[in-house]
């Protein structure tokens, strides 16, 4: 998945208690699939991300998704779009311009697998050291990259546990 844009690479899978069609429209959703963004996470240093989406709300390729916020006093923004979109299998999205401290551009996407009974969520990121601050992103950047991939598939599973 890792390419020379993106060197730099973090999945988890997660089993999820439903189909593949029920797994992609919950993970469709961008305010679903980044909740953990507008919430104020340690990760974040107390700060949140205000999530909008293009009038498709990010459910097509070549939508857009913005996302704001600030963190220490600095002004952190990003803007996504769909590059890949195939129900019930796989979606992918990349930054087009991104304004962030530990991590660089990215590739963002899940891939869903069924197996017996249930789907196989694998969640990803691809992505690069920032550019300004290198440093930080050596620091931090995996760890960031950690937490959020695995704040999605967490936040998918305890979903639909609570749905069966």
């Amino acid at each position: 998945m890792s390419g020379p844009e993106y060197p730099r690479h973090y999945e988890r899978s997660a089993l999820l208690a439903c189909s593949p069609e029920a797994a992609f429209a919950h993970l469709d959703d961008f305010r679903k699939l980044s909740a953990h963004m507008e919430q104020r996470p340690g990760m974040m240093a107390g700060s949140s991300m205000t999530i909008e989406t293009d009038e498709r709300e990010g459910r097509a390729v070549g939508s857009t998704v913005r996302m704001r916020g600030t963190m220490l006093g600095m002004e952190l923004a990003l803007t996504e779009v769909v590059t890949e979109r195939e129900p019930p299998r796989r979606k992918a999205w990349q930054t087009t311009d991104a304004r962030l401290l530990v991590i660089g551009p990215y590739r963002l996407g899940f891939k869903l697998d069924p197996e017996v009974g249930r789907t196989r969520a694998r969640i990803f990121i691809d992505y690069a050291l920032p550019e300004r601050m290198r440093w930080l992103g050596r620091l931090f950047g995996g760890i960031y990259a950690r937490w959020c991939v695995d704040r999605m598939a967490a936040d998918a599973a305890r979903h639909f546990r609570r749905q069966t």
